[in-house]
């Protein structure tokens, strides 16, 4: 820090690592024991940003930002190869149609379809893999995930048909997100069916929160008839503990 008026120059050993997340965080309070015109430098030992896609910290002047600009060419080039069937090599069948995918990038991403690849499965001679239980625009939505250039508007749509394939195929990742989305928006319309997803995949936290939303909240009375009906159809263990969650609730009042 240096004085304009009589030329004196003070430094500050200190170096501060603070993260900055708005305007604010640029206001510093600093002591010092001069008057009049005070001229400030500040040197950026280094200096990171967030990035959106990975929620990593890259440095701008290391190769942080080469590397981020790298990840983000070889994932357009990627979604690429599949809108665009850029020499594929095997074909998937959906419930209305096939859409061409490529081998190596499915084996990469499931260890289920890489078991596929290797063994002497009929996939492996047909080449060709049969998903007849997803419609057509839900298993290219499957497949932009895997390629890496997914729609957020085509993940919301098919949500619970990505949820079954991720379960499927072992993709952690897509399960992941599925689960996560699964938990923002949970209403009297698919709170049902969101329970007994969240049974069925495993997914402790939504069925958490399916069975506070029901219980807890008071929901069960405003959807009787539909409860009455998945009472009756859905898995002996999990009417269990929906008993349970009831029971134990009304014994707090």
């Amino acid at each position: 820090i240096s004085s304009a008026g009589d030329r004196k120059a003070l430094s500050h050993p200190e170096v501060i690592d603070k993260r900055i997340k708005t305007n604010e965080d640029f206001l510093w309070t600093i002591e010092v024991p001069l008057t009049g015109k005070i001229i400030i430098d500040v040197e950026f030992l280094d200096l990171k940003v967030l990035s959106q896609d990975s929620g990593e910290f890259y440095s701008i002047w290391a190769d942080g930002s080469t590397e981020n600009q790298s990840k983000a060419t070889a994932v357009t080039s990627l979604g690429r190869m599949l809108t665009e069937s850029i020499y594929t090599d095997i074909m998937i069948n959906a419930a209305g149609g096939s859409i061409g995918a490529h081998r190596a990038v499915l084996a990469a991403r499931s260890p289920v379809f890489r078991s596929m690849f290797l063994h002497d499965l009929k996939e492996k001679e047909l080449s060709e893999i049969n998903i007849l239980d997803m419609p057509l625009d839900a298993c290219q939505a499957f497949l932009s995930y895997v390629y890496g250039n997914i729609q957020n508007g085509d993940f919301l749509i098919h949500r619970l048909a990505l949820l079954q394939a991720a379960d499927k195929y072992d993709i952690a990742d897509l399960k992941e997100a599925c689960h996560l989305s699964l938990l923002d928006d949970i209403d009297t319309k698919n709170v049902l069916e969101r329970l007994q997803n969240a049974y069925l995949y495993q997914l402790p936290e939504l069925k958490a929160s399916c069975m506070r939303y029901l219980v807890k909240f008071g929901k069960i009375f405003e959807i009787r008839d539909e409860f009455n009906v998945f009472m009756q159809c859905a898995d002996r263990d999990l009417i269990s503990e929906v008993f349970h969650e009831v029971l134990g609730t009304w014994k707090g009042f």
